[in-house]
């Protein structure tokens, strides 16, 4: 029982022992023999921990930090300037190697990066999803999306008038909407005052003809001016010479005359009605050519400058299955809209099978070219406001922040007017990660955002 109890008492000793020398035992070193300091967030610097693990803000596994490497890999080195000889710092060179004086290896000397350059390893540019793009000059277009609303075309239209007095006989157009052919008959006119020219005019036609045979020269030619006056009259009225002949070869008056349409296309306007009374002001029929029709567009003043006479545009019915119609701009009003802050675009399309109505609403999509200059995917660019920043690849996992003016947006690009040359990589995903993480690495009182 005694050697029992030793060989317990023996054993508690050895294990408190090895527990205490765990507990109070220097940082542990790695395979290689390297200490570590602690371990800490590559992402997030300043997140610390005695162990290994997870990072809790972020979730990326923490790194260890040795006692021989102190803070030097979280700073960036940027790119390498030249290479020296540490123990005789007036030779350099442009390639690593050793110094033919001493022998000596060359290290190499950094550039000194600029406020907030940040360096990520190639593990971690592949874990947040570092993209790389080249700055380019390029023609961009940009697409101008504006509403519109389909007119008539003022020089499409035609109007029914008589020109004298009368009454209507018979009405053959009897509603609004029908559609008329160049020619057809309208409706049937009598007019007192047209049938007495037509009686002047056969008069005359008679007085001619007896005076046809006498031999007084000047009495032959007052006829002749007669008739050609009362022919002329005739015509003044809208009789065809085929009416005139008519009347000459019967030699009695036409009774009512057919007014006929002067164009084809859509009757929208109707005020003929039997037994009306009308006069050469009287509107009878408006007829509208629909087979080119107009369309005004609304674009805002911004987009303006960007839209001219002869400029082509897309045409979109969405209510007909996404059907599009190609237009040209034949006009541009001269004056916004003081309430809309819009300008007025007229546009002219053919309007096959009448799909395009008079009031209906469409969407006019303009193609216009910008002419070249430098461009970034617009995912690069970081837009605080009053600030708008990228981060250059500058090698070796190194980033610089670097502030840019933007001008106009098209597609997926946006328009670089200052701030980077071509041919420069710059971040095209990731951006805000490196964003966050150089503004935590930047001093107080230079963060960049405003």
């Amino acid at each position: 029982m005694r050697k029992l109890i030793g060989v317990l008492l023996v054993a508690g000793a050895v294990a408190g022992a090895f527990f205490l020398g765990q507990r109070y035992s220097p940082r542990p070193e790695t395979s290689t023999g390297r200490k570590v300091l602690y371990w800490y967030d590559p992402m997030h610097p300043s997140y610390r921990s005695d162990k290994p693990g997870i990072a809790p803000d972020c979730g990326m596994q923490l790194e260890p930090m040795y006692a021989d490497q102190g803070h030097a890999e979280m700073k960036p080195q940027g790119k390498i300037r030249h290479y020296h000889d540490p123990k005789d710092p007036a030779y350099q060179s442009d390639k690593p190697g050793l110094n033919p004086a001493t022998g000596n290896d060359l290290e190499p000397v950094y550039e000194e990066p600029a406020p907030g350059t940040v360096r990520v390893s190639t593990e971690k540019q592949q874990l947040i999803g570092v993209r790389f793009a080249e700055v380019e000059r390029s023609a961009g277009v940009q697409t101008i999306r504006a509403n519109g609303k389909v007119t008539i075309d003022e020089t499409r239209v035609a109007r029914v008038q008589a020109r004298y007095d009368g009454w209507i006989d018979a009405v053959m157009v009897n509603f609004t909407g029908d559609r008329v052919r160049k020619g057809q008959p309208m409706l049937t006119v009598y007019s007192p005052e047209l049938v007495a020219t037509q009686q002047e005019y056969l008069l005359a036609l008679k007085a001619r003809s007896i005076l046809h045979q006498a031999s007084a020269a000047m009495a032959h030619a007052d006829t002749n001016s007669l008739v050609e006056a009362a022919r002329h009259r005739l015509e003044h009225w809208n009789f065809t010479p085929e009416q005139i002949a008519e009347v000459e070869r019967t030699g009695n008056p036409i009774r009512t005359v057919t007014l006929v349409s002067p164009a084809t296309g859509f009757v929208t306007v109707r005020n003929a009605f039997p037994n009306q009374r009308i006069s050469p002001e009287t509107e009878l029929y408006t007829i509208v050519d629909l087979d080119r029709v107009w369309i005004l567009a609304d674009v805002f003043e911004s987009d303006a400058a960007l839209v001219r006479l002869g400029q082509s545009a897309r045409i979109s019915l969405p209510y007909l299955g996404g059907r599009t119609l190609m237009a040209r701009v034949s006009y541009i009003l001269p004056q916004v809209d003081p309430q809309t802050r819009t300008l007025k675009v007229r546009l002219e399309a053919d309007n096959p099978a009448t799909l395009l109505k008079p009031e209906m609403f469409v969407d006019v999509e303009f193609q216009a070219a910008l002419g070249t200059s430098l461009s970034v995917p617009a995912e690069a660019v970081l837009d605080a406001g009053l600030t708008k920043t990228v981060f250059v690849d500058k090698g070796d996992g190194s980033f610089e922040p670097r502030k840019v003016q933007t001008g106009r947006r098209y597609g997926d690009r946006i328009e670089i007017l200052s701030g980077l040359q071509l041919r420069e990589r710059v971040a095209a995903s990731g951006a805000f990660l490196l964003d966050s993480e150089s503004q935590m690495k930047a001093p107080a009182g230079e963060h960049r955002h405003d």
